[in-house]
């Protein structure tokens, strides 16, 4: 048994198994551990499904990924991993389960994902035990299946071993330490004691400059010692399987082939074939998460009792759709868990606070996505990034304020969500209201139907106000919902007169200290401001590719306010800290940082009328130039008065109109909203969501984190030279400079069907071929038609360039225009008064 390893993985199941595999293929010395057998986990009683399905670009990728690399595990190490390539068949009971599979389809056409389009009667003419009568057709991915999930466990083992790494059973890690180095990890051999795994006393300890845990439903331990979160919590799934169907064994004696993996999305199961029978697997309502805080040490590779009364409306489903089964007897049973995360997408990348600590955890579709993340989780590791933007999945995207509670009850609410239709638009209900700044009240009597941001309640848009309380969720399309029209009216109400926008989770730290302005002129790519100016600017991976936008904020000559996401405040900060104990470990001069988001609430004013609106409430000694450019100029900010408000009025607006945002101390959010909008009466102030802003700051080609700006693409290739200063050194600028331009950031205007605006995960193409794909989209009040923004090969980003769209499985006219095609001066912004 090794005791010095580049990296250490800690855990033995397919995910863990992936991982090794991929970092021993990466050349490093890497050992290990499990605390009772390969496969004990989830991974044993787990139905070896492969789901290409995804409406997210970095999982797809995973995904698929996977699904090719293991076809090719027996050809690398002698062992069959029983990949059964049958196929995966979605079922469309609706038309609206259809415009699904139709978005989805242009997901997969951005990641080369093979699928196909059946009709009723062409499914039925494949496999005639199903009834198709009552469907609208299906999505097939022929090139997948199945697999044992044992088996590809092993065969990954094996592969590992096969590279050098050591791998070791019985082994708990009972504690973890960081040196400053390398971390020292002590573990405890388990032994078997009255059918129990309990510790020997026997301990050794690891050195290993790395280390990774894909420790599955033991996810709360693990954060235990480590100190951190994890919002990995299992949930209760249970399958069944049943005797041999005679009708089944019949057709498959005549010599046709196995049926594929099918599943009826709007019954909620998927079911395959098992030995002349079928396996049904449900996600119904009301499966429990377990194991809130740990698992016992009674409880290994066992499973809970079966529920049968809850899933009976999916059993009788699927005797429904298959109507041999009905005769069919139950032949074994399983209900183990799997572990789930809030959003569902697993936890892949470095761990809060910690150096050279990796998480790979709540996976709920493990075995789908154990070659993948060991792909590219290997290639974060030992490459700095990877090919893809693993942004989503980060483990840093939940903050400090999640809690056991929110993570078991969410989990929950994401296990039941499996199977509903993904809208784009779609807001899951649990566990909100939970973080509201002072005027959500107000805002709801307006009619503001809420989204959750970083667990923060803001508008998405303002309803009727006579509205029901489902009607957001009655108003969610693929097409334009219901709630279209309100947002194409907040649009409107901005470019023609004002708006005013809850900004107030946008995420704020405060940089300052003797070393601040060096800190920050070397971690960012533009000129740091002048004080009482402010810049937009980004901070790069190692890689030379965006890892965060920042608007800063030059308060003083050390001392800097930073604004970025208010999706990534853990994830920004994390970075920010790291990077400033880096840069003091240098030589550098001390930094203070802190994360001051809760502590100032936001409102973004902005419209023609928005100068006037707040010459209605400013207090200022010459309150009639207070506003004006010769006072308070565009890009600048001034500390000034609100009625009784003070205000840090930062003169930037995220539409492209004249306007502020409105920084005010988090408790006075409710007098402030209330000041503005009496004051906005006669001015026809609005208003305004989150879905109208994100329409308006693509007619001005502003890039957004998470869609446009990420860790696949450099600033050069987004678009954004002029917040690049070439002329001094800060972080990656060498490798950005390396990388060069692999594609370009372009804004398209697209003449689009009636009903439908682009989601910003279509497919671009020329004369028939993929040649990019939308990363944002909506509706422009400005062009009165469809709007979106993406990358294209350099050669084509010329303006003029006409492309095609894909959507609704149909393409549609789309061309490339100039950035900021609404007001490209910015005289509106700039207008005086």
């Amino acid at each position: 048994m090794k005791t010095h390893v580049k990296a250490l993985v800690v855990g033995g199941g397919a995910v863990g198994c992936g991982i090794s595999y991929h970092l021993a293929k990466a050349g490093w010395e890497v050992m290990q551990v499990e605390r009772d057998e390969l496969t004990s986990g989830s991974t044993w009683h787990a139905a070896g499904l492969l789901p290409l399905f995804n409406m997210g670009y970095a999982t797809t990728h995973i995904h698929k990924y996977s699904v090719d690399f293991y076809k090719t595990l027996e050809a690398e190490t002698g062992l069959n991993a029983g990949f059964s390539i049958c196929g995966n068949l979605r079922m469309a009971q609706t038309q609206e389960r259809m415009d699904e599979y139709m978005l989805y389809s242009s997901v997969a056409e951005t990641a080369d994902v093979y699928h196909e389009f059946l009709t009723p009667a062409q499914m039925k003419e494949r496999w005639p035990l199903m009834r198709t009568d009552d469907l609208k057709g299906a999505l097939f991915h022929p090139q997948d299946g199945y697999i044992n999930p044992a088996d590809v466990t092993q065969a990954m083992a094996k592969g590992a071993r096969q590279r050098g790494v050591d791998i070791v059973r019985r082994m708990q890690v009972n504690a973890y330490r960081w040196t400053g180095s390398e971390w020292v990890v002590t573990l405890e051999k388990m032994v078997e004691k009255g059918g129990n795994l309990v510790g020997s006393g026997e301990l050794v300890e690891v050195h290993a400059e790395h280390v990774v845990t894909a420790t599955g439903n033991h996810a709360q331990r693990t954060a235990r010692l480590l100190g951190i979160k994890i919002p990995a919590i299992p949930v209760e799934h249970q399958f069944i399987v049943t005797e041999p169907d005679p009708m089944l064994q019949a057709w498959r004696a005549a010599g046709n082939p196995e049926h594929p993996v099918l599943r009826d999305a709007d019954a909620k199961w998927y079911v395959r074939e098992e030995r002349g029978g079928w396996i049904l697997g449900p996600y119904e309502r009301g499966a429990p998460a377990r194991f809130l805080y740990d698992v016992p040490e009674t409880f290994r590779a066992d499973l809970f009792p079966l529920d049968l009364e809850r899933i009976e409306e999916e059993y009788m489903s699927m005797i429904h759709r298959l109507p041999s089964s009905e005769t069919v007897g139950l032949k074994d049973d399983f209900n183990g868990p799997i572990c789930y995360t809030p959003d569902g997408n697993p936890l892949v990348g470095p761990a809060p606070g910690l150096r050279n600590m990796w998480l790979a955890e709540g996976f709920s579709f493990g075995i789908t996505a154990a070659g993948g993340t060991g792909y590219y989780l290997a290639q974060l590791m030992t490459e700095g990034e990877a090919e893809i933007d693993m942004a989503s999945l980060d483990p840093k995207r939940y903050g400090s304020w999640m809690t056991t509670e929110y993570a078991a009850r969410k989990n929950e609410e994401c296990y039941e969500h499996v199977f509903i239709l993904h809208h784009p638009d779609e807001e899951r209900e649990a566990c909100r209201p939970l973080r509201t700044a002072p005027a959500y009240d107000r805002q709801l009597a307006l009619g503001a139907q809420m989204g959750q941001v970083n667990g923060w309640e803001r508008p998405n848009y303002y309803g009727p106000l006579d509205a029901p309380a489902d009607f957001d969720h009655n108003s969610r399309s693929f097409r334009r919902g219901a709630w279209w029209q309100y947002a194409e009216a907040e649009a409107r109400a901005i470019r023609e007169t004002a708006g005013i926008i809850d900004a107030s989770a946008f995420t704020k730290h405060l940089v300052r200290g003797p070393g601040a302005t060096a800190f920050l002129d070397q971690f960012t790519t533009n000129k740091l401001p002048k004080v009482g100016r402010i810049n937009l600017t980004y901070a790069l991976t190692d890689a030379g590719t965006t890892r965060t936008e920042y608007t800063i904020v030059r308060l003083k000559d050390d001392e800097y306010y930073l604004i970025s996401a208010g999706a990534w405040t853990a994830y920004d900060g994390d970075f920010l800290m790291k990077s400033i104990e880096d840069f003091i470990a240098a030589g550098g001069a001390h930094v203070d940082c802190h994360d001051i988001t809760t502590q100032w609430g936001v409102f973004a004013l902005a419209g023609p009328n928005a100068r006037a609106i707040l010459n209605e409430v400013v207090k200022d000694a010459f309150p009639e130039t207070v506003l004006s450019n010769k006072r308070f100029p565009w890009l600048s900010y001034r500390d000034i008065e609100l009625g009784m408000c003070p205000v840090r009025a930062v003169r930037v607006a995220y539409t492209g109109e004249l306007g502020w945002e409105l920084h005010h101390p988090i408790e006075m959010g409710r007098y402030l909203w209330d000041l503005l909008l009496k004051a906005g009466e006669k001015h026809g102030l609005k208003p305004v969501g989150a879905r109208a802003q994100n329409w308006l700051r693509q007619e001005k080609s502003y890039r957004a984190f998470g869609t446009e700006l990420g860790r696949d693409a450099t600033p050069l290739e987004a678009g954004l030279d002029r917040f690049v200063d070439l002329d001094k050194e800060f972080r990656g600028k060498a490798k950005m400079l390396e990388t060069g331009i692999r594609a370009k950031c372009v804004t398209l205007l697209i003449d689009g069907p009636a009903d439908a605006d682009p989601w910003g995960k279509e497919a671009l193409i020329l004369d028939g071929k993929k040649i990019g794909r939308l990363t944002s989209g909506g509706y422009s009040v400005a062009f009165g038609k469809q709007i979106g923004m993406g990358y294209v090969r350099p050669d084509l980003a010329e303006v003029g360039t006409k492309l095609k769209v894909k959507m609704q499985l149909q393409e549609w006219d789309a061309v490339v225009t100039e950035d900021s095609p609404h007001d490209p001066s910015n005289a509106r912004i700039r207008q005086d008064g």
